[in-house]
């Protein structure tokens, strides 16, 4: 029996219909709405120009903190908490510091611990991008009290958490999707940084790696204008010119300066992974504390002032600690006592759960690292064309690139920030060198690996979405059924117990002239409730479920989740014909491929075979001069 003819009890299963479906009932797909994204556009920009005066807010609270909390007045100077007068009592500053944040977090909100990244990550990934608008006002205030009464942190990780929430918070109050309130968040974070470094590129990419897991014009072009915006805040608030200047300009390093630069670059990837490690392992450390966690901060506290005291460089932001590496002119013993040092308080600090940022301790300890292995290779190698400011620089681009693998964002930053275009091909250079060390020694990162202990998966590859590049023709078969509406409740019933290799969950009707009419579920069709003589056609309650052969397979696979339905009729826009049936079998079947393909590895071009080829085709030479030769 055929399936493209009528069956027994005249039901007709063929797919190559006459429908005359009414124009009204087909409406395809919208594209994504241009408007929409202008909109959006519009939003972002408008967080950025907040973000901007936020941004320079949080840098004065942080210098109102240091000046009340190491020289006692009440001023917005920026002072170096270095420069105080304490001596031995300088130790309970921090840990004043540490107490106050903790008894915010318990009071105000626990999201105010750590610094900020993993915690924006988690919001998008698992909460639809939902972040507590009291993370607005608590976030930066924790933190200009944390980093102002010596906490070894940057102003970057408070300042992206706080965008963040800022265009969460926005989201959350406009009636707008779950992804457009990610891009809100991720324009928001962004904006931050790119105000307080002046690094629109880098911030753009930050979004990317870190907080959009997409590269799409509805999502890049909000975050690009939102970074654009924040940066021209930042040359209208801030000083002009690098954050990290550089006095002389870098030359561009020989062959042999780039194979050392690539060896420091395995060297930091390498101590990038220990300290991820050991920074987790301090917080591990605090959670078998026999006391609640809102006083680990004032513990933390307690170890950043002994350290303090004794390497007074250590306390506070320190962004001048990374001027002066980068300089070159800083004494090795001192690079290397601020090295060890600040290592030990960021990581007991941020171990402690206090609220604070990583990438300038980060920064720090990779340009200490990066300019003692200078020194070391031009002390070893006085020919190598090595200088301690460019290792310094990659070294410290490095650091954040094994840590984070934020790869494209180390790299550009640290261009950003100083201005040396000429270090481009050695920071590419190390930075894919302990990119690559970290990938392969470290499963998460230091942004993610706290949220992947609360079950949190993170995406770390950004592949094409196969069921977008393939098209509904490519799938759909010319078999399957097609249920008359002209044919009875009882007939059809019995019909379907007859042939089990059509049972299905929902089913296509027709009308006898191969009119589309709708789609039936089969827990409708045999209910009880419906009296057996009356028609098939009675039952339909959904006649504008299709899709076009010209339709990806994602618009299938959207379209089968929002009206709950494994199959779906293809429709032909030009002549309105079923021209064939598309069931999610055939769209796992397509996934099935694909992830064979992943694992091919059959090779393309055969040695074997091409060699034999080529002896048969030396053997019909041979034979056609033999020929012409008699």
């Amino acid at each position: 029996m055929k399936k493209n003819n009528i069956l027994n009890n005249g039901i007709p299963i063929s797919v190559s219909l006459n429908p005359a479906l009414e124009e009204e009932n087909f409406q395809p797909k919208k594209k994504y709405n241009h408007k929409r994204l202008l909109t959006i556009s519009g939003l972002a920009v408008l967080i950025a120009i907040l973000m901007g005066f936020v941004a320079k807010l949080l840098v004065y609270l942080i210098d109102l903190f240091t000046n009340i909390a190491f020289f006692g007045k009440f001023s917005i100077e920026p002072l170096s908490p270095a420069d105080n007068t304490y001596g031995i009592f300088v130790v309970i500053i921090p840990v004043i510091g540490g107490l106050i944040v903790g008894l915010m977090a318990f009071y105000g909100s626990k999201a105010i611990r750590g610094h900020g990244i993993p915690e924006a990550m988690e919001q998008i990934l698992v909460n639809q991008s939902k972040i507590k608008p009291s993370i607005t006002y608590l976030k930066p205030l924790s933190a200009a009290i944390s980093i102002g009464t010596g906490g070894p942190f940057g102003a970057e990780g408070p300042i992206i958490a706080t965008g963040g929430a800022l265009g969460s918070t926005i989201g959350q109050l406009l009636k707008i999707t779950h992804n457009e309130r990610k891009i809100l968040l991720a324009a928001g974070a962004t904006a931050g940084m790119s105000a307080i470094f002046g690094s629109p590129i880098a911030a753009i990419f930050l979004a990317i790696e870190l907080l959009l897991f997409e590269f799409s014009p509805r999502s890049f072009l909000p975050v690009a204008l939102a970074c654009i915006t924040g940066a021209a805040g930042h040359h209208l608030l801030f000083e002009e010119g690098p954050v990290f200047p550089i006095a002389s300009i870098i030359e561009t390093p020989s062959n042999m300066a780039l194979g050392f630069y690539s060896i420091m670059g395995i060297a930091i990837g390498l101590l990038s992974v220990g300290v991820t490690k050991i920074v987790y392992l301090i917080e591990d450390l605090f959670e078998k504390l026999p006391i609640h966690w809102a006083w680990w901060p004032a513990i933390g506290g307690l170890g950043v002032g002994i350290i303090g005291y004794f390497t007074p460089r250590t306390l506070g932001v320190g962004y001048s600690n990374i001027t002066e590496i980068l300089s070159g002119n800083m004494s090795i013993q001192i690079i290397l006592t601020l090295c060890l040092m600040k290592f030990t308080s960021w990581a007991i600090s941020l171990g402690s759960g206090t609220s604070g940022g990583t990438l300038a301790p980060l920064l720090t300890i990779g340009g200490a690292t990066g300019a003692l292995l200078g020194s070391v290779i031009i002390y070893w190698f006085p020919a190598s064309g090595v200088t301690i400011t460019l290792a310094a620089l990659v070294g410290m681009s490095a650091m954040f690139a094994g840590a984070s693998r934020a790869f494209l964002t180390s790299i550009v930053f640290a261009l950003e920030t100083t201005g040396q275009s000429n270090a481009l091909l050695p920071l590419l250079a190390t930075c894919t060198a302990s990119y690559l060390i970290s990938y392969f020694l470290m499963e998460n990162t230091i942004m993610t690996e706290k949220i992947a202990r609360r079950g949190v998966s993170t995406p770390h590859s950004y592949e094409s979405d196969i069921l977008e590049k393939i098209t509904v023709e490519q799938v759909i078969h010319d078999n399957g059924i097609i249920i008359s509406e002209e044919n009875s409740i009882q007939e059809v019933r019995e019909w379907l117990k007859q042939e089990e290799d059509y049972d299905s969950n929902y089913y296509i009707i027709s009308n006898n002239e191969g009119e589309y009419k709708g789609i039936l579920s089969a827990s409708n069709l045999f209910s009880n409730h419906h009296l057996s003589e009356n028609l098939v056609g009675s039952l339909i309650k959904r006649n504008n479920i299709y899709i076009t052969i010209n339709d990806s397979l994602r618009i299938a696979v959207e379209k089968m989740a929002k009206e709950n339905i494994d199959v779906l009729p293809v429709i032909s826009i030009e002549n309105k014909n079923i021209t064939g049936i598309l069931s999610y079998h055939d769209i796992i079947a397509i996934y099935k491929k694909g992830a064979d393909e992943h694992l091919k590895k059959d090779p393309n071009i055969l040695l074997k075979r091409r060699r034999l080829k080529i002896l048969l085709q030396g053997q019909k030479l041979v034979s056609v001069f033999s020929r012409k030769e008699k």
